[in-house]
């Protein structure tokens, strides 16, 4: 069984969470104290990732840490349909990578802002709400363009994949951080349908109603 090492109010374990139950892999769930414990700085937790970060998975003694190489390697072993990473379509794997390093964009602002509000992060916070609606235009105009394409989701296809599922908890969470979403339509009609995904409501962990 996968033992993930866990933080609730983390958004990138939030998304190893999230894939973990779409996919229905039987995991356990070990909880790190992140704050105000800082348990993921420990000497013993460095012995399982030397950079002090979370999450981690331990699938059977394999250790893997960092949340989007987490995400790929799950999909990759235990998705029978390829469905959240297409890897035998070469096109929309394209489409997922690049929506994937956007992802980074949208953790290093929408969330930052988060932590620094809710956990006293000594963040740049006009820096972080700033680049954030930067990166949130770019993402409400692509996914318009796709609305009027017939697609709901990043990349093409009728599916969600990985792309849509790591931006999904930073836009969702964002006015924790002071970024509001008001003006993005479009995104609020994609996380919406998100939410509405067969089996959401099934899914561990926290995020607002």
């Amino acid at each position: 069984m996968i033992k993930l090492y866990d933080y609730e109010l983390s958004v990138n374990c939030y998304k190893v969470r999230l894939l973990l139950n779409f996919l229905l892999v039987p995991h356990k769930l070990h909880s790190i104290d992140f704050f105000p414990g800082w348990e993921h700085k420990s000497e013993w937790f460095r012995e399982i990732n030397p950079l002090g970060h979370i999450p981690v998975i331990d699938d059977e003694g394999f250790l893997l840490r960092d949340s989007n190489a987490i995400l790929i390697y799950l999909a990759a072993k235990y998705d029978q349909s390829c469905r959240w990473y297409p890897v035998h379509e070469p096109s929309r794997l394209g489409e997922v990578s690049q929506w994937m390093m956007f992802s980074e964009g949208t953790t290093n602002t929408a969330s930052a802002a988060r932590l620094h509000d809710s956990l006293g992060y000594e963040f740049d916070i006009e820096a972080c709400r700033e680049g954030a609606h930067k990166l949130f235009r770019v993402l409400d105009e692509h996914l318009w363009f796709q609305e009027q394409n017939g697609s709901s989701w990043l990349c093409s296809g009728d599916d969600p994949t990985l792309a849509d599922l790591v931006i999904f908890p930073d836009v969702i969470l964002s006015e924790e951080g002071g970024i509001s979403r008001v003006g993005y339509p479009a995104i609020r009609r994609w996380a919406d349908r998100f939410r509405h995904l067969p089996d959401f409501s099934l899914m561990a962990g926290v995020l607002p109603t």
